[in-house]
């Protein structure tokens, strides 16, 4: 079963995402299958930046997002999450 969710980046004390599709049962920051995008929190204004596109295709294909990606889509516009 594939997931879209958030893979952690970055130093200590200043995280960074990336939004990427993995199988659920893959380590968070083990193996994906495409970046779809990315989403820092720490600068000022928050950043959330995907490709509309591949997320709209990999849920037709039956990828379910994260609850944390399902959050953020929501506020980006994204409808049905």
């Amino acid at each position: 079963m594939l997931k879209i969710r958030l893979s952690r980046t970055g130093k200590k004390a200043q995280p960074s995402f990336k939004v990427v599709v993995q199988e659920h049962t893959a380590p968070i920051k083990g193996r994906f299958v495409e970046e779809l995008g990315f989403y820092r929190p720490a600068e000022d204004p928050k950043i959330f930046k995907v490709n509309t596109d591949r997320i709209k295709h990999w849920i037709s294909v039956g990828a379910t997002p994260s609850d944390s990606v399902a959050v953020l889509l929501k506020k980006d516009g994204l409808e049905g999450m």
